[in-house]
Parts: structure tokens; C-alpha cells; sequence
């Protein structure tokens, strides 16, 4: 099923997000998540892209697997700046021959090895440009990412919104969010794309915080800000890793009841793959997810 059609049916569509594991780990390991990520029954799962596009290969099986033999929709992730028009086409085919219908369609980050032999002339250089060649297909329904807090690379709030409204003018017909820890800060993004004329649902990416080390990274790539009431529970509970485990979670439920309350249309668990933590959190939610379904 198309993820467009899911949120047409459903009041607050709730998904979960995994990523491979590592490419000299076996990809079994991941299957162990899944099982037990079944029992929350999302609506749907995203398959991160591995990073430089290393583990590229695994998340179409991944995503494959979710979708053909746990029957939950499944959404795989595809990086561009990286690949030329030969691969991406190639990996089109390779998601058909899969029954994979849902595709987040990304730039993906620079890898960072200075020797990666990056296609002289790019043959992509913004999402945007991807998208419009997966509508071009006709096959797929298409994500977008969406940060509120705008992109680390962009200069503005302005443009980054702009570059959003190319990207629904190229064919994204549904966005995730990256993750953020201040609901306002989404409100306000929320205003913003309206007043821009995105319409589009959106689902609102929540992370929860699980050690200090994982605050320290996240803050640095994402640049989200840490809102004075986070802020004082990572001073009181960083060199405590079950105590600031209970509270990351705690955390990330009470930002997910919060936006349901307001009428998100969406939630995206960045899982880290820890389907304990995924199954407290949604567990926590369940009768307020039955007034949503």
C-alpha cells in the first residue's frame, strides 16, 4: 500500500524507523529488531540508506522483508549524491522486482572519506532533483525530509522552506521530519510551510535520548536545540545511563501526547534499533492511539 493512501485513511499515522546494521555485521541481527518490532504494528517502517552508500544493498532487502513477510508496509531510504542516473535506475528496479511501493527520497550526507569517487560532473545535487525522477517513474509514492529547525547546511530558515516547496513541486507527496525536541519549534515550522502553501501531511520525528554520548552527536550533526526543561534533565541524569534512560523515554511519550493532542498527522519513532525502548514508548500511548487510529 502506498504510504499517500495510508495517511489518507488514518486520523495520525504512527511509523517506525531502523537502519542497517553495519556492513561486516550480519544482517540477521536486524531481523531480531524486527520481530519484535512487529507487535507494536506500525503502519508503516522506514529502512535508513547506509552511510556513503555502504549498506545500500541491505536496505532494500530490509525493507523487502518488512513488507513481503511481516505484512507491514515498508518505506526504503534513497541517497542521490552519491550515485549516478545508472544506479538510481538500477535501484528503482530492484524495489519493483521487491514489491516495494514507498520511497524517502534524500541528497543524503557527504561522505566524509576524502578519497569517495564521486560521479565527475554530479549527476544530482539536491533532493529535489531525485524526487522529480522517482514521480517520473509513476511507480511509487514519495517521501520527503522536512527540518524544522531548518537543514545544518542551509543559510536560512527562508530558504530551506523554499527548497521544501521544490520539493513538493517535484512530486513529494508526504514529509518526515528530522528529529527535534521542542514542540514549539515544530508549531512554528508548521505555520511557516502553511503560509508557503505546503499542504502536505506531515509526520513529526522523535528520537528519544537514551545516553549522553548519543545527546552530544545528535546536537552536532542535526544542530537541534535543547529546550530548558531537556536541558535540565540531561544535567541531572548524564552520568546516570538507566536513570537517563527512563527519562529520555519519558521524554519522547510526553512529546508524543503532546503532539497528538495538537493533530499531528504523523509520528516517526527513530527506534536506534532498541525495540524495548519503541515498545515502552508506544505502549504508553495506546488508548490515546485508539482515539487517533
Amino acid at each position: 500500500m502506498k504510504i499517500k493512501d495510508i495517511f489518507e485513511t488514518k486520523k495520525t499515522v504512527i511509523s517506525l524507523e531502523v537502519f542497517p546494521p553495519k556492513i561486516d555485521s550480519p544482517v540477521e541481527t536486524i531481523f531480531k529488531t524486527l520481530d519484535q518490532l512487529k507487535d507494536i504494528n506500525p503502519d508503516f517502517i522506514s529502512v535508513t540508506y547506509g552511510a556513503g552508500g555502504k549498506a545500500k544493498d541491505r536496505t532494500v532487502e530490509i525493507a523487502s522483508k518488512i513488507k513481503n513477510e511481516y505484512h507491514i508496509e515498508s518505506l526504503a531510504h534513497l541517497t542521490c549524491i552519491s550515485a549516478t542516473k545508472k544506479q538510481i535506475k538500477e535501484s528503482f528496479e530492484e524495489m519493483r522486482v521487491n514489491n516495494i511501493e514507498n520511497i524517502l527520497a534524500m541528497r543524503g550526507d557527504i561522505p566524509e572519506d576524502p578519497d569517495f569517487d564521486f560521479p565527475n560532473p554530479l549527476q544530482y545535487e539536491h533532493a529535489s532533483d531525485l524526487i522529480k525522477e522517482v514521480k517520473a517513474e509513476g511507480d511509487f509514492s514519495i517521501g520527503a525530509a522536512c527540518y524544522p529547525e531548518g537543514h545544518v547546511d542551509c543559510e536560512s530558515k527562508v530558504k530551506d522552506v523554499k527548497y521544501l516547496k521544490q520539493k513538493v513541486e517535484m512530486g513529494a507527496e508526504f514529509l518526515i521530519t528530522q528529529l527535534f525536541f521542542d514542540n514549539e519549534l515544530f508549531y512554528r515550522f508548521m505555520d511557516e510551510i502553511d503560509l508557503a502553501g505546503i499542504n502536505l501531511p506531515v509526520s513529526a520525528g522523535i528520537l528519544p535520548v537514551l545516553n549522553k554520548n548519543q545527546i552530544i552527536r545528535i546536537t552536532k550533526l542535526a544542530g537541534c536545540a535543547i529546550p530548558p526543561k531537556f536541558q535540565r534533565i540531561l544535567n541531572r541524569y548524564e552520568d546516570n545511563p538507566e536513570a537517563l534512560k527512563e527519562a529520555g523515554e519519558a521524554y519522547a511519550i510526553e512529546q508524543i501526547i503532546d503532539l497528538m493532542a495538537w493533530g499531528v498527522r504523523g509520528i516517526h519513532l527513530y527506534t536506534m534499533n532498541k525495540p524495548d525502548t519503541a515498545k515502552r514508548i508506544i505502549g504508553n500511548i495506546e488508548n490515546i492511539r485508539k482515539l487517533q487510529g
